[in-house]
C-alpha cells in the first residue's frame, strides 16, 4: 500500500514563551500542500526501512517512520513490515517533511492491519514522535498552539489560491533557529488576521524566525523579495527556514524560475 506524505506551510509563527520543560509556546496557522514524499509499507519477512531520492541524514534503524512503527508494535500485535520512503520534500526546510512521513506511517500501518485507532488516539501516538507529527493526522488547516501539538479549530480556506515554496539548499536546524529567536507577545492577534483577506497580510502576518535568521542568512529576504516582485500577494519563510513561500491569486499562471541556481522550487494549487 502506497500513500503520499505532504508537507506543510507555517502561515504566521509567533514564538510567545519559553516554556519550564525547554521548550517554546507557540502560536501558528498551519495549513497543507501537496509537495509530497512516496510511503510504501509491505508485510515482509523482516521489517527493515529504505529510502529513495533525497539522501536521509541518519541512521536508516532510527528514522521516524520505524520509530512510529515501533510505537504501535508496543500495543499491537503486528507483523514485520518493509517500509520504503522515496523522498522529495527537501529536509531541513520548515515544512515538516519527517514528521509527515512518520504520521502517514500511523496511518497507514492504522488501515493496512485493521486496527481501528480512533483519530485522538493516533494524533496522541503522532505526539510522542514530534511536535508538529500530529498535524498530519487529521491533515487540515488548524491553528497550532503551545509547542505547536495542541490544535484550535481556524475557518481558513485558501482553496484555489496559487503557492510558489522555494528551498535554498541551506538547512537549518531547529536547535539554531530556536537558539536565535527571542520570545515576544505578538502585536496582533494572528487568529483575527487570517480571517482578514490575503492581500491585508503582508506587514501584518508575521514569522518571528525570520527576524532571527535573516540576517545570518542574506539569501532568506533575497528570496522573499524575489517572490513579492513576482505578484505574491503574501510570502513568508516557512517554520524555522529555510523554505520560502509565496501565495499567489487564483489566476497566477507564471511558472516561476530562479536563473543561476538550483534551488527546488514547487509550484501549485492549495
Amino acid at each position: 500500500m502506497i500513500v503520499f506524505p505532504n508537507a506543510k506551510i507555517n502561515i504566521g509563527l509567533h514564538v510567545v514563551s519559553r516554556r519550564p520543560d525547554g521548550f517554546r509556546n507557540l502560536e501558528s496557522c498551519f495549513y497543507p500542500v501537496n509537495w509530497c514524499d512516496a510511503l510504501e509499507i509491505v508485510p515482509a519477512d523482516e521489517t527493515r526501512f529504505t529510502s529513495s531520492g533525497l539522501s536521509i541524514p541518519g541512521e536508516a534503524n532510527k528514522n521516524l517512520c520505524l520509530k512510529a512503527y515501533e510505537l504501535l508494535r508496543q500495543d499491537f500485535t503486528l507483523p514485520s513490515v518493509h517500509i520504503h520512503l522515496h523522498k522529495n520534500i527537501p529536509i531541513g526546510a520548515g515544512m515538516g517533511g519527517g514528521s509527515a512521513d512518520a504520521a502517514f506511517t500511523l496511518k497507514l500501518i492504522n488501515d493496512l492491519f485493521t486496527l481501528k485507532i480512533a483519530v485522538s488516539d493516533l494524533e496522541n501516538y503522532a505526539r510522542s514522535l514530534g511536535s508538529d507529527c500530529a498535524f498530519f493526522i487529521q491533515n487540515k488547516p488548524i491553528f497550532a498552539v503551545e509547542k505547536g501539538d495542541i490544535f484550535e479549530p481556524l475557518d481558513l480556506n485558501l482553496s484555489g489560491y496559487q503557492i510558489v515554496l522555494i528551498y535554498p539548499d541551506l538547512h537549518i536546524t531547529t536547535a539554531e533557529a530556536y537558539q536565535k529567536v527571542i520570545p515576544q507577545i505578538p502585536v496582533e492577534d494572528l487568529r483575527s488576521v487570517l480571517q482578514q483577506p490575503v492581500s491585508s497580510w503582508k506587514n501584518r502576518v508575521k514569522n518571528d524566525f525570520e527576524q532571527a535568521l535573516f540576517p545570518s542568512y542574506p539569501v532568506l529576504p533575497q528570496l522573499k523579495s524575489y517572490l513579492y516582485q513576482k505578484g505574491a500577494l503574501y510570502a513568508s519563510m516557512t517554520g524555522s527556514g529555510s523554505a520560502v513561500f509565496g501565495i499567489f491569486s487564483p489566476d497566477f499562471s507564471q511558472k516561476l524560475t530562479m536563473p543561476g541556481t538550483t534551488y527546488p522550487i514547487w509550484q501549485g494549487t492549495l
